[in-house]
């Protein structure tokens, strides 16, 4: 992924992605404004609700590290494999669907698999965080192993699974999805050849009902960087990315949130396009004018146990007040 960057404008141009749109971005409101409040019900003020648990950023750190040590992931080779067993390894003893499947792609069949860690609630309904584990397959003869893309969000979720194991969840349900085949085969993006696993998710969900009781549904995507500026992604729903900033705030953590917008081509738009909730959680450029991303560059150095802690806390602030909605 490509976006030449104007620090002094604050402006970028998404050209493919991790998921990215063509799209041009611009500055954003420090405070976001509600594009939907008169849609959508009075939601709970962040300073009346406790986040469900706090986020352990330097456990998410190893696990990352371990992630990146198996080595490049991409689709049907050993270290994707190994991968797909580590996730599998940590959910021992929980609820875990596999959605299994081959998907015809531009280079041919491929197995893919969906992990999916189901937390039962007390209320009636679901919400979904995932992030996608696999490298890109036209990087397969490099030694691109995408620490933050892919690698600290899939580690992210199993540390929110060790804070959900075992607790009854006063709320929805939640379920972690740790989707495959989200990058798009060729370097040239193309989201026809890309997002398969959600694109699968998605229909599935359509078809057995289980969409209609998705509350929200929140990826993430990229969000380990150092430098961590969480975008306000244009194809979201706009009173959830409030919940989110809300959320961040409880924990003085809004400045590292939408500073700028743009539109993003990520595993969040199969699921709106069956009438889901949805919020891309995802960073601006990775490095200067966006030269870490989709490179060698991408390494675990570049990531930092803060930036990991501050989303993770976020997204379990904002579990927790959709809870009372």
């Amino acid at each position: 992924m490509r976006y030449p960057f104007a620090a002094t404008l604050f402006a970028f141009v998404l050209l493919t992605a991790c998921s990215r749109a063509n799209s041009n971005a611009t500055a954003a409101p420090a405070q976001p404004e509600n594009q939907a409040a008169a849609q959508q019900p009075s939601l709970p003020s962040a300073a009346n609700v406790e986040p469900i648990a706090r986020i352990n950023g330097e456990r998410v750190m190893q696990y990352t590290r371990e992630i990146v040590a198996l080595g490049p992931r991409w689709l049907n080779n050993p270290a994707h494999h190994k991968v797909e067993q580590y996730i599998l390894d940590h959910l021992k003893g929980i609820d875990v669907e596999q959605d299994k499947f081959v998907q015809q792609t531009s280079e041919g069949p491929f197995p893919m698999n969906n992990i999916v860690a189901k937390f039962p609630g007390t209320k009636d309904g679901i919400i979904v965080l995932a992030s996608h584990y696999e490298t890109n397959y036209w990087l397969r003869d490099t030694s691109f192993v995408g620490a933050d893309d892919g690698a600290s969000t899939s580690a992210l979720l199993l540390e929110i699974a060790n804070k959900l194991r075992g607790r009854k969840l006063d709320g929805y349900s939640v379920w972690l999805v740790w989707d495959d085949g989200e990058e798009s085969m060729k370097q040239q993006w193309n989201t026809e050849d890309a997002l398969f696993g959600t694109r699968h998710l998605a229909q599935k969900w359509q078809q057995d009902g289980t969409a209609k009781k998705i509350k929200a549904l929140m990826v993430l995507d990229m969000i380990g960087y150092k430098d961590l500026d969480i975008l306000r992604e244009e194809h979201s729903a706009p009173w959830l990315e409030d919940l989110l900033y809300q959320a961040a705030s409880k924990f003085g953590y809004q400045s590292h949130f939408f500073n700028q917008k743009a539109s993003v081509e990520d595993d969040h738009l199969p699921f709106a396009k069956v009438g889901i909730p949805v919020a891309d959680i995802i960073i601006g450029p990775y490095g200067y004018n966006d030269s870490y991303h989709h490179t060698t560059e991408d390494t675990i150095d570049k990531l930092s146990a803060r930036s990991l802690q501050i989303v993770g806390d976020t997204v379990m602030q904002t579990i927790a007040m959709l809870n009372q909605r």
